[in-house]
């Protein structure tokens, strides 16, 4: 009798998926509609095309594609069969994924040809010029010294890659890797095995790989789907890329975990993005605060009928009865790469009165522990210090680091996050301890500046960094934006926030911005707060000089 790989490991889960929900969505993209059956199917072809390659168990595979169908396949693909994925940002320019595809050691990578307005193939010759000299699958590049294989969806290939289909079709080839063949590799796919490679978006330095195994992967977004309360007939539109931890844990495989079906798009524009929420009965919508607004003002919005929306973080489109009208009330959560997703969960609507601000509880197995940036000591409850966490979920560790560089001595990662945990057991997070400003020997949290200017009616958004100063070390500094049409002078906001704050908290320089595009942001939509600091710091400059 053949052998099963455990429930925790992917390929089982795979199979169970299938046979549960066969003829159901799995994944819709405006261009494709794959059903459970058929990621199983078309993911078993293509892993017995790795097999028949030489890819093995511990292979690095990067997969530098966007979020549709064939991404889900190709991952699968290679996490079957106890290989390693590596997601690849797909808006990395060619030093960025050069830095990556070397660190991760990658030595198979399945690519799109191109995608939006980047040319992958070109970037790849751009890393490595040895590759046009090579011949396909017998890479041999100085630059990228791992790399073997270069797999390509879509046309304009290069004499140097072959297509994704040759390498479906390899299985078949004689001697033909069968179904048979493929169960037993599968079988010894155990719950520890490293399934992925995460990288952070690295947006204060180098990102960070975190390798996460089978079970921790299913186990979190098994949670993760339980607490948000999914079910198969959820319909999850979600744009955070599959290359990052939320698109992959949170949204993917949390939605893959119930039988429900993930919802995706090439880029975010109000209108195509209306059309398929209504087209799909979008019963959760999930994307950046900018998003619900575009959606909420777009011309299209009253026609569109998103009455089957029931949940999501997009307050702008959601009926009035799901959304808290204070935003402090907002359930929320914490999470980072290095944990699989969140590690403390705040619940679903809005809170209670008492935990204005709050970002839930440890959950799934996570410990916390707050000490002093300074000393390493541990603090009582209620003091402001370093988070630290450990537990279960956490990742095995980090690519290229050793252990005792990466874990405290008790197996607490320091997660350079700011914050306390009151008596309940119940977190405030204040922000990242490198955003901490430092002015005239006081700390200065960023984001109660920002909440206090968010109020504002004015104010659309309100990103706050420490600017250099000769006297205090850093001053506050404000970049705002308005709301459509409002109009509010610095100077005002200036004596307004002053009524709420103390002096050293009130910013010294607000400068006005059009819009939220306008500020540096990371690939994965988040502030970069060390960028704008020097964004504050050219304009402050520019306007003295003036």
């Amino acid at each position: 009798m053949d052998a099963a790989p455990p429930r925790d490991c992917i390929p089982a889960w795979l199979r169970d998926r299938a046979a549960r929900f066969a003829g159901r969505d799995a994944l819709v993209h405006p261009g494709r509609r794959l059903r459970y059956a058929e990621a199983e199917a078309e993911s078993a072809r293509l892993a017995r095309g790795l097999l028949a390659t030489g890819v093995g168990k511990g292979e690095r595979v990067g997969l530098l594609l966007p979020n549709r169908p064939e991404w889900l396949v190709a991952w699968l693909a290679v996490v079957r069969i106890g290989a390693v994925a590596v997601p690849l940002n797909t808006f990395f320019k060619s030093r960025e994924l050069g830095w990556m595809l070397r660190h991760a050691d990658v030595g198979v990578l399945l690519t799109a040809a191109r995608f939006l307005s980047h040319d992958y193939l070109g970037r790849l010759e751009e890393i490595a010029p040895d590759l046009a000299r090579c011949e396909p699958g017998a890479l041999r590049a100085r630059e990228l010294p791992y790399l073997r294989a270069v797999w390509v969806l879509g046309e304009g290939g290069r004499p140097w890659a072959r297509g994704v289909e040759a390498l479906a079709a390899a299985g078949d080839a004689e001697p033909r890797v069968d179904d048979a063949l493929l169960r037993a590799v599968e079988a010894e796919v155990a719950p520890p095995d490293p399934a992925v490679l995460l990288y952070s978006s690295g947006s204060t330095a180098d990102p960070k790989g975190a390798i996460h195994g089978h079970g921790t992967l299913l186990r979190h977004s098994a949670e993760l789907a339980a607490l948000r309360g999914l079910g198969a007939e959820d319909r999850i539109y979600s744009p955070m890329p599959f290359f990052w931890v939320g698109g992959l844990v949170f949204s993917l495989l949390s939605t893959l975990q119930v039988g429900a079906c993930a919802l995706c798009e090439d880029a975010f524009e109000p209108g195509a993005t209306l059309e398929l929420l209504e087209a799909e009965r979008a019963s959760i919508a999930i994307g950046w605060p900018h998003f619900g607004k575009a959606l909420a003002e777009h011309p299209s919005r009253e026609s569109r009928d998103l009455s089957a929306l029931r949940g999501g973080n997009l307050p702008d489109i959601l009926p009035p009865s799901q959304v808290p009208e204070d935003p402090e009330l907002r359930a929320t959560a914490l999470g980072m790469t290095e944990t699989c997703g969140p590690h403390t969960w705040g619940g679903e609507g809005a809170l209670p009165e008492a935990l204005r601000g709050s970002f839930g509880r440890a959950f799934g197995g996570f410990e916390h522990r707050v000490v002093s940036p300074e000393t390493g000591a541990e603090l009582p409850a209620g003091d402001v210090g370093e988070i630290r966490v450990r537990g279960p979920r956490l990742m095995q560790g980090l690519h290229k680091q050793l252990r005792e560089d990466v874990f405290d001595a008790d197996g607490f990662y320091p997660t350079r996050d700011a914050g306390c945990f009151d008596a309940d057991g119940v977190l405030y997070f204040q922000g990242r301890l490198g955003d901490l400003i430092k002015t005239g020997g006081a700390n200065v949290t960023p984001a109660e500046v920002e909440a206090v200017l968010v109020a504002q009616p004015e104010v659309r958004a309100a990103h706050v960094a420490g600017v250099a100063d000769p006297d205090r070390g850093e001053v506050v500094a404000a970049a705002v934006v308005l709301e459509a049409g409002a109009e509010a002078g610095a100077e005002e906001l200036v004596r307004r926030v002053a009524k709420e704050l103390s002096a050293y908290k009130v910013p010294r320089h607000v400068l006005l911005f059009g819009s939220e595009a306008e500020l540096p942001m990371t690939d994965t939509g988040k502030l970069d707060r060390k960028r704008l600091a020097g964004v504050l710091a050219e304009r402050i400059g520019a306007a003295g000089r003036s």
